[in-house]
């Protein structure tokens, strides 16, 4: 008897293990964006969680992505513009923060900031909601989970996630200027100019592309690591943090790939 029920811990235990793997929650964040576009062009949602969520996307991560992009920027000013003085290029100090700050840093910092802030708030809310069997009583009360809960966060997330990119591409530039001039007195018209003439129109949509893909990521990872989130108080922390890291791991390898096939052609 005892045998037994020391068997049937270890299948038990197993199977938690295998329900918890990132495996097997990867793929049930692939169903879930599906489900979500699919509701999503069946025009299934609630406007007033849009808007609440937008607040929390939104305003409520403003202060450390600003914060972040502005030191940001002047750190990689610090650091370029050390080695082109040089070579007696200041004149492209400028460009080479729009090559690297503005087309890849500013949006991996902000879709970083916001997967940190708002990607392990989603995950905790859904995470208390399945482990106190919230998300069962919006299934007896005939309300898609879905429709509620996941889908207002993803359009909130694509909405702000761009926007949010664009004021710490702002924020960034201005600290690159304040640095640029302040240590090694090179004109802020000088250093406008320089970026300018190396950003092009094209990149602006492309990193409004890169902010909407990375909201997408951040909120259904967030959405997807909550509802898979099973056993207690623990375990939703550990759901946070989880989605947190694969959402970092995720914005990373799109990105990637996203500078590769937009900026770049690669010849093998």
């Amino acid at each position: 008897m005892q045998k037994k029920s020391v068997v049937r811990a270890i299948k038990i235990a197993t199977k938690n293990k295998f329900d918890k793997s990132w495996i097997v929650r990867c793929f049930a964040a692939i169903l879930l964006f599906g489900q979500v576009w699919l509701h999503f062009l069946q025009g299934k949602t609630y406007y007033r969680k849009i808007l609440q969520h937008l607040v929390t996307s939104g305003p409520g991560s403003i202060s450390p992505v600003l914060l972040v992009n502005g030191f940001a920027g002047m750190i990689f000013t610090i650091q370029t513009a050390r080695e082109l003085i040089r070579f007696g290029a200041e004149n492209a100090v400028g460009g080479a923060f729009a090559l690297a700050f503005c087309r890849e840093l500013a949006p991996i910092l902000t879709a970083s900031i916001m997967a940190g802030q708002v990607g392990s708030a989603f995950a905790a809310e859904i995470g208390a909601m399945q482990v106190t069997e919230q998300i069962d009583a919006l299934y007896m009360l005939k309300t898609d989970p879905i429709d509620y809960l996941v889908l207002p966060r993803v359009i909130a997330c694509c909405l702000m996630v761009p926007l949010m990119t664009i004021l710490a591409l702002v924020t960034g530039i201005i600290g690159g200027v304040f640095a640029a001039s302040k240590f090694y007195q090179i004109l802020p018209e000088t250093f406008l100019e320089s970026v300018r003439n190396f950003l092009e129109p094209s990149d602006l949509f492309i990193i409004l592309l890169k902010g909407f893909i990375f909201g997408v990521l951040v909120a259904i990872i967030g959405c997807s690591w909550g509802l898979t989130t099973k056993g207690g108080a623990k375990e939703v922390g550990e759901s946070a943090t989880k989605a947190v890291v694969i959402s970092w791991v995720s914005i990373f390898i799109i990105d990637f790939f996203l500078s590769l096939l937009l900026l770049e052609q690669p010849t093998f």
